[in-house]
């Protein structure tokens, strides 16, 4: 972490604070942009402070400088993406979109973010909440300094990804979900989705369907990095046709707002089971015991390799959607060749009609989506 210039830092953190629940790399994120915009609008002689406070189920972490600071008039602005500013607003100018970038990563974290200064030529101190990993009172009932602890995404706890625009949602969610031994990352901004998947590999995903931008079905269609994970749909919208059309495209499940925490972890664990023991797919001839690792076709055992097997589940487990060839190659290679190359799984779909007996010139069982890669029908599809 680095705040720029070559300001001494102080740092001022009690010895038993709690840990946190945040996505690590975007609060780092904010924590250098508050060093860099007190870097920028103090002195070099001038120290920057980092303290920390922890009150009730939140943290309160603060950068503070001894820089031109802000006019009283001005503080509400300095969040702000179009407001006008003054040459005296260390928010203003340059750092103004870095200040508003803050403030959405640590509302999506659910908490908030607001700045203090005496005036002119009197500092000023940026502050943010984040949410603590335990209950309250657990870090004072807890021997031992707060980095002897496990992180919330410790080692046998399953990840949730939880993206919602709503920061009460997400605390809400958050908290059910932690409190039933669930890792849980945050977010709300759709546009962060694809890495969040690849880096931190979630076993489930929560989805809000309206979302700043873009339709919450549509992105699940559309995201590659979804494909093969359950998908639950969390919005106050519960029209029939609407619930239809996420389940039709492949959401493992639709909860309607408000929700109890016991129906929310309730519907994540019934998700997580069906996709850990998914049932045989059985569709035509074709059987697929996936707990035996085991083919058929018209009763007839089907021998294929290790990539054969694992390009059918994936496309199996992904029947009634096109996978394109980036995202093949992503699941069923596990990463073992690069994307972009749709020669490699046209090879071994061609290999595997071959030995399930599927007709290329009309196939039954791994449809052709021209250009863009391959499906399977649903089992139920004529």
């Amino acid at each position: 972490m680095s705040g720029g210039g070559r300001n001494a830092l102080r740092i001022d953190l009690p010895e038993n604070l709690p840990r946190v629940l945040v996505d690590r790399e975007r609060i780092v994120q904010v924590l250098n942009n508050l060093l860099a915009n007190a870097a920028r609008h103090s002195s070099e002689s001038s120290p920057i402070r980092i303290a920390a406070t922890h009150s009730g189920v939140h943290m309160a972490i603060s950068v503070s400088d001894e820089g031109r600071g802000v006019p009283p008039d001005r503080l509400p602005h300095l969040f702000r993406k179009h407001a006008a500013g003054g040459a005296g607003d260390p928010g203003f100018g340059g750092n103004r979109l870095g200040l508003v970038i803050c403030k959405g990563l640590v509302e999506a974290h659910g908490g908030r973010i607001w700045a203090e200064s005496g005036g002119l030529g009197r500092g000023t101190r940026f502050t943010f909440t984040a949410p603590v990993a335990e209950e309250p009172g657990r870090a004072a009932a807890t021997a031992g300094p707060a980095r002897s602890r496990p992180s919330p995404d410790v080692r046998g706890q399953t990840r949730i990804l939880v993206v919602d625009d709503d920061p009460q949602t997400l605390r809400y969610v958050r908290d059910a979900l932690t409190e039933a031994g669930y890792a849980v990352l945050v977010t709300g901004n759709p546009e962060e989705l694809p890495d969040l998947v690849r880096n931190h590999q979630p076993g489930l995903v929560l989805l809000d369907v309206m979302l700043p931008g873009t339709d919450g079905i549509e992105l699940m269609e559309s995201v590659p990095e979804l494909a093969g994970l359950p998908v639950i749909f969390i919005s106050a919208y519960g029209r029939d046709e609407t619930i239809v059309r996420a389940l039709d495209a492949g959401a493992a499940d639709y909860l309607v707002k408000p929700f109890s925490p016991s129906e929310l972890t309730a519907r994540v664990r019934a998700s997580l089971r069906v996709r850990a023991e998914p049932e045989p797919f059985l569709i035509g001839e074709l059987a697929i015991d996936y707990d035996g690792r085991r083919v058929a076709v018209a009763g007839r055992p089907v021998e294929l390799t290790a990539t054969e097997y694992q390009l059918l589940r994936v496309l199996s487990m992904n029947a009634g959607r096109v996978l394109t060839f980036d995202s093949l190659l992503r699941q069923a290679w596990r990463g073992r060749k690069s994307a972009g190359d749709p020669k490699l799984v046209r090879a071994v779909v061609k290999r595997l009609r071959r030995k399930l007996g599927d007709d290329a010139a009309n196939p039954a069982y791994v449809r052709n989506a021209r250009g863009v890669g391959y499906s399977m029908p649903k089992p139920d599809e004529d």
